[in-house]
C-alpha cells in the first residue's frame, strides 16, 4: 500500500539530489558553500537509499527490522563525506569538522571591533605628550573669552600648547591666538578640527573692538590674530581683520602684532589691505608640500596661491616679516620637504615652523607617521643653512609657537628702530 508514494517521492528527490551533486561539483563553488549544502545533499541520499530498500519488493515491507538497519547502514556508508565536497585546489582538504566550520575573523561585533583596535592602534610616542592646562593666567584668560564670546584658534584647533602658551614663560611672555569671524569656517581641511558651513553665521560687528578689549586686559606683549576662511564674503574678511588690528593699536601701540591669514582666493589686493593695517609679522601656512595639497587641504587652497600671498605681503610692506608653517607625518618625502622650504625662500619668507600632524578627531586623515624629533632637528639645521631669519622644528611646534616670537619680537624692534635710525639692539 506504500510502494506507489514512495516511488513517486523517490523519483522526485532523485532528479533533486542529481541536480544538487551536480551543482556541489561545480568548480567555482566555494568551501563554504559546499559545507552548507553537503548535509542537504546527504539527506537526499538517504531518503533514496531508504525509498529504494522498502518500495525494491512487495516482500520489503516485512523484512525484518534487523536486516533493514543493517542494509541502511550499508548504504549510508556510501554516501560521500564533507571532504569529498571542501578541497583545496587540485587536492582533497583534509579538514576535521571543527576545522570546516572555523572562522577567521571573531564571532561577535565586539569581538572584531576589539581585534581591530588591536591590530591598528599605535601608541602615542612620549615626545608628544604634555601637561594639561592650568595656571591662573590660563584660567582668566579663558575667562575673558567667554565672556566677551570670542573665539582662539588654541582651543579650536584643539593646539597641545595651550596651557604653555596662554600661562606665559619663565620670563613672564604670555601669548594667546584669536581666531576671528567666528568659528565656523567655509571649508574644510582634512586635518583641521575647526566646525565648516557653507553658509556660516554673519560678522560680528562689535568682534574688533571686543578683541582690542581683550587683548588690553590681558597684558600681553605679543597677539596672533588668525580667522576661519569666509569665502562667502566678498573681501574674505580682510576689512575686518585690519580693523582689528588697527584697534589693538590704538588701545596698546607698544603690542605686536601677528596675522595668520587665509588665502583671500588669490585676490592680492585683500593681501594688501590687511599687510597695510598695522601689522608686524603676516602670516599664511602652506600646511604640507606641493604634491600632498590637494589631498591635506580644501580644494580651494593651493600651493602655488599661497606662495603668492606670502611675496605680496613682503611686497605691500617691505618691513613685514612673512613667515609660514608646515606638519609633517602627512605621507610627505625628504626630496618634497627640502623643496617646499627652497620654494618659500624664493618668495622672500622669512621664518618657517615645522610640526607634527595630529589627528584631531576620527573623521580626520589619519597620521601617516610619527616623527622622531632627530628628524625635525635635522629639517632646521636645512631651513637655517638656506637663510631663513628663523626657524623652528619640533613636534610640538605649531604655526603660532611661542618660540618662535621671541625671536620674532627682538627681530621687529631692530627693524622698527633701523626705520627711525637708532641704535639696534644686539
Amino acid at each position: 500500500m506504500f510502494a506507489t508514494p514512495l516511488i513517486r517521492t523517490t523519483t522526485s528527490r532523485t532528479a533533486c539530489s542529481a541536480r544538487a551533486a551536480a551543482w556541489v561539483s561545480a568548480p567555482t563553488l566555494t568551501a563554504a558553500a559546499a559545507t552548507l549544502f553537503t548535509p542537504c545533499l546527504t539527506l537526499l541520499h538517504v531518503n533514496q537509499n531508504a525509498a529504494r530498500l522498502l518500495s525494491s519488493t512487495p516482500a520489503a515491507a516485512s523484512a525484518e527490522p534487523s536486516s533493514r538497519r543493517a542494509a541502511f547502514e550499508a548504504k549510508l556508508k556510501e554516501v560521500p563525506s564533507l571532504a569529498d565536497f571542501v578541497t583545496s585546489g587540485t587536492q582533497p582538504s583534509q579538514l576535521s569538522l571543527e576545522e570546516s566550520l572555523e572562522l577567521d575573523e571573531p564571532t561577535s561585533p565586539a569581538a572584531a571591533i576589539a581585534a581591530r583596535k588591536k591590530k591598528n592602534h599605535v601608541r602615542l610616542p612620549e615626545w608628544l605628550k604634555t601637561d594639561i592646562p592650568v595656571g591662573t593666567d590660563y584660567n582668566r584668560i579663558k575667562k575673558d573669552l567667554r565672556g566677551l564670546k570670542l573665539h582662539t584658534v588654541c582651543e579650536e584647533a584643539k593646539c597641545p600648547n595651550v596651557g604653555e602658551c596662554w600661562g606665559g614663560n619663565e620670563t613672564g611672555t604670555a601669548t594667546a591666538t584669536i581666531m576671528l569671524m567666528g568659528d565656523t569656517c567655509t571649508r574644510g581641511c582634512r586635518f583641521c578640527a575647526v566646525k565648516t558651513s557653507k553658509t556660516p553665521p554673519p560678522l560680528d560687528p562689535h568682534e574688533p573692538e571686543n578683541t582690542a578689549e581683550a587683548i588690553s586686559r590681558w597684558g600681553l606683549d605679543y597677539v596672533v590674530l588668525t580667522s576661519v576662511d569666509r569665502d562667502d564674503l566678498a573681501d574674505g574678511g580682510a576689512a575686518h581683520f585690519a580693523k582689528t588690528v588697527q584697534l589693538i593699536k590704538q588701545k596698546n601701540p607698544k603690542i605686536l602684532v601677528e596675522c595668520l591669514t587665509g588665502d583671500y582666493q588669490g585676490d592680492l589686493e585683500c593681501v594688501n589691505h590687511v599687510a597695510q593695517s598695522g601689522l608686524d609679522v603676516y602670516a599664511h601656512n602652506i600646511e604640507t608640500v606641493e604634491a600632498l595639497t590637494p589631498y591635506v587641504r580644501d580644494r580651494r587652497a593651493k600651493y602655488r596661491q599661497s606662495l603668492a600671498v606670502l611675496k605680496r605681503a613682503k611686497e605691500a610692506q617691505p618691513l613685514l616679516l612673512t613667515k609660514t608653517s608646515i606638519m609633517l607625518g602627512c605621507g610627505e618625502k625628504d626630496e618634497e620637504v627640502e623643496q617646499a622650504l627652497r620654494d618659500l625662500r624664493e618668495h622672500n619668507v622669512d621664518v618657517v615652523t615645522l610640526g607634527q600632524y595630529m589627528r584631531p578627531t576620527k573623521k580626520h586623515m589619519k597620521v601617516s607617521e610619527y616623527v622622531h624629533p632627530d628628524k625635525f632637528a635635522h629639517w632646521e639645521k636645512v631651513a637655517k643653512e638656506m637663510g631663513f631669519a628663523y626657524v623652528a622644528s619640533g613636534p610640538l611646534v605649531r604655526s603660532s609657537y611661542k618660540a618662535a616670537e621671541f625671536y620674532i619680537k627682538h627681530q621687529v624692534l631692530r627693524k622698527q628702530a633701523a626705520a627711525k635710525g637708532g641704535p639696534i639692539a644686539a
